[in-house]
Order: C-alpha cells, then structure tokens, then sequence
C-alpha cells in the first residue's frame, strides 16, 4: 500500500468550483490514489482556477509556489475558468505540468499516467462551443452541508463577464441526476445542501445547448424538497429576472428551502445595467425584495454590486449606495470593476480611476456591515433553528440559523452538525450573535 500516489487539491473561486473540485477528487479516489490537504506533500497538486477576479490571477502563481515548497518534483496541474480562457499563460508558469480546460478537466485522470515533470506545461483545451455536455457534480468538504451543481454555463452576454466564454453555454442536469445526488447526499449525514450552478435560475436547458426546457427551476425546487433526509435547501444565488414569484412563494411554504436568497443586482443606476447588458431594471429588483419581505418577513437576502464599471460617474455611483441604502436588504458582495480580456466593457469610454474603484468598493462594504448588524438587530429575541459547523474557533462554536445570521455559544464537540432550537440574544463586539437553547 505504500505506493500508493497522493494528491492535493487547491480551489479558488465561487462554490461551483468546490463542488466540482470534490468530484475530480472523487476520480482520483476510483483511481487508486490517497486524497491528502494541499500542505501535505502529494506527488499530484491540482488547482482549480477562477477568472472573476484580478486576484484569483495573482493567486495562482502563489499556490504553484506552494506546491513546489512542499514537493518540487510534484506534477502541478492546473484546471477551470482561468485555465480555459488563458491555458497558454498558465502553462508558462514556472512549475506547471498541465493546463485542462473546460471539457477536460473532468477526465484529468485520463491525462496523467505518467508524472514525469515536463519542460513546459501541455495545454489541452477544447474552443469553448465544445462544452455542450453536462458533468453533474456535488462537493462533501465539511460534513455539515453540500454544495450540489445543478446547472453550468451561461447564455447571457453581460459586458464585463467572461464566464460563457470560460464555461459555454447555458446546460442542464437531468432531474432523475440532481435528485440521485441529492439522496446520496442525504446518506452521508449532511444537514443542509446548497444548490449551485453559473446561472441556476436557467436550469432546465437540455444538456446540448437545447433550448427548451425539459424543467423548470420551480419545478427542480419542488422535487427537491420531497427529497427523504435532508433537512435544509439553500438558493446559492440566482439571477433577478429569473426568479418568479411562483418559486418565492413556495420556498415560503416549503418543508426544506430556507428563507435566504442571494440575488445579483451589479448596479442601481439603470443606465448603468443597460451598459452591462443585464436583463432587468432596478424597479424589477424592488418587486422582487418586496415579494420576498411580503412573504417571508425575516428572509436573509444578500446582493453582488460592482463598483467602477465604465461610465460610473460620481451620480450614478450615488445612485447605487442611495438605492441599496433605502432598499430592505441584508448584506452586500462587493465586487471592483476589473477589466478582463475579450468582454465589451474593456472598449468603453470613461475608465473610472482605480483609486476612484477602492473608495467606492469601501463605502459599500461599509454599508454591508451596516445593512448586516441591522438584520442581525431586528432577528434578537426570535426562536431559529441552528446549524452548529465543525470547527472550534477561539473556544466557540459557530453555525447558521435557517435565515442566515451567524451565531455562536462556547464549543461543545457534541454540537457539531446538529440542528437545535434557539433564542437569539445579544450580539457580540464581532457582529456574531449569542445564543440561549430552548
């Protein structure tokens, strides 16, 4: 058995990713290798790329330097969004064995039977209309919850984004798959499972690109939540458009959807979202929020805004902090405009100024803490249910109620992935709520 190969693995990015980290991991593991943490020596490192953000880029280098600390005679393999839009980049890092793109990094396995370090990486990378098939994928990180891929790619062309052009157009799971996954999920003693996907609320599209749904989104939900032994659903984020009311009012009724919804809004200036091609206007993000509220008073309901996108004035980036300000939502992703090759938006006039970027990413971000400690605020003193996580930070235990508010209570090992009733009480000097059991 001693030898027996090991590899790491290393996952940048959004929960895409770590669900289908976890089932390339689950290939090696059919192979016969030892799946071991990234700072192990491991005589295979596979990292997992991303390419939303300017320092996911920078990141790679530092994690390929890692690799080499631990193991410089280590194969190093690159895979994902960042690897299929720039294999070639990648390939030339110091280190790098293999670069994978979108269709081939679920047959990484197929790619390395011999781990003989190359002089320069080999790229193997398919033009992007060639990822017409569909790799279900689930992750089992931690054992409290699951992130669960139901749908990947995008149809939508929104100028700042290179996602359709990283993972290909918009396909789906089949429903008999997602609702096998589930079960399997629910085998392993996983409380709650997060649905994830590049643009969920499109999920039905038949796996070759066939633009008629074979499902629809409600109708996924609906499924899902006839799933024996999982105990909470969770929407990872979804697109405003695409979120019908229908879908709104039976998570409000539903047995396992809980109420928290992350919605992209990117922008509160209209002219703003036009320029970004997006497929609604801010009065269409009101109705939504306001169904929500309507219906589930004490939803947890979470927003993406990008700061600094071409032609972001002073005005119009007021118009953004004014309209998430008024609006009743929870807390906020910021994101800074970054320019990213092959998108409309790096051709655009009125280049908003990095430093003018920073300052208006830190007044959002400020107003997140805001909107958070005044959620947390009107949730004191309401019975929720909590699910405790497995990690002791500082002599606490912490988890999540079904809506989202982080809490804690003195560690307790016994605690760990349990569901339990409670009151909130107070909240603490780091914005985490205490808790008394019922």
């Amino acid at each position: 058995m001693e030898n027996r190969k090991k590899v790491a693995f290393y996952t940048l990015g959004c929960k895409l990713n770590f669900s289908e980290t976890s089932t390339i991991a689950r290939s090696f593991t059919d192979e016969g290798f030892d799946r071991v943490e990234f700072d192990e020596v491991a005589d295979i490192y596979v990292i997992n790329t991303c390419s939303v953000t300017e320092n996911a880029d920078k990141q790679f280098k530092q994690i390929v330097k890692k690799a080499q600390k631990k193991n410089d005679k280590a194969f190093v393999a690159a895979v994902g969004c960042y690897a299929q839009l720039k294999p070639e980049e990648l390939a030339s890092v110091d280190g790098v064995d293999l670069v994978l793109g979108a269709t081939e990094k679920f047959k990484i396995t197929d790619y390395i039977n011999d781990l003989t370090k190359n002089e320069m990486g080999q790229v193997h990378s398919c033009e992007i209309s060639e990822a017409d098939f569909y790799v279900g994928s689930y992750s089992i990180g931690d054992r409290t919850r699951a992130f669960l891929k139901v749908q990947d790619g995008c149809d939508y062309k929104c100028t700042y984004c290179t996602i359709p052009l990283a993972r290909g157009i918009s396909r789906s799971d089949t429903m008999d798959n997602v609702l096998k996954n589930a079960a399997e999920i629910a085998k392993q003693d996983i409380k709650e499972i997060v649905l994830t996907g590049v643009n969920i609320g499109d999920y039905g599209k038949g796996e070759f690109g066939n633009k008629k749904h074979e499902h629809t989104f409600l109708e996924l939900v609906q499924a899902l939540d006839k799933v024996e032994g999982i105990e909470r659903l969770r929407i990872s984020s979804i697109e405003p458009n695409l979120l019908k009311n229908e879908t709104i009012d039976f998570v409000s009724k539903s047995r396992t959807f809980v109420p928290h919804f992350h919605i992209p809004l990117q922008s509160g200036s209209n002219d703003i979202l036009k320029k970004m091609k997006r497929r609604y206007l801010r009065e269409l993000y009101v109705e939504r929020v306001s169904k929500i509220r309507e219906v589930m008073p004490d939803c947890c309901i979470g927003v993406d805004v990008i700061v600094g996108f071409p032609g972001e004035t002073d005005e119009k980036f007021l118009e953004t902090y004014n309209f998430l300000n008024d609006l009743d939502i929870s807390y906020l992703h910021v994101f800074t405009y970054s320019e990213r090759d092959n998108t409309e938006a790096i051709e655009m006039d009125a280049v908003v100024p990095m430093n003018v970027r920073n300052k208006r990413s830190k007044m959002l971000r400020g107003l997140s803490v805001k909107k958070r400690r005044a959620f947390y605020e009107s949730q004191l003193g309401k019975e929720k249910t909590v699910l405790f996580e497995s990690e002791n930070k500082e002599g606490y235990i912490h988890g999540f109620t079904e809506n989202y508010v982080k809490v804690k209570t003195p560690w307790n090992p016994e605690l760990v992935n349990t569901l339990h009733q409670i009151k909130l009480t107070t909240i603490d000097a780091d914005g985490i709520v205490r808790l008394e059991f019922l």
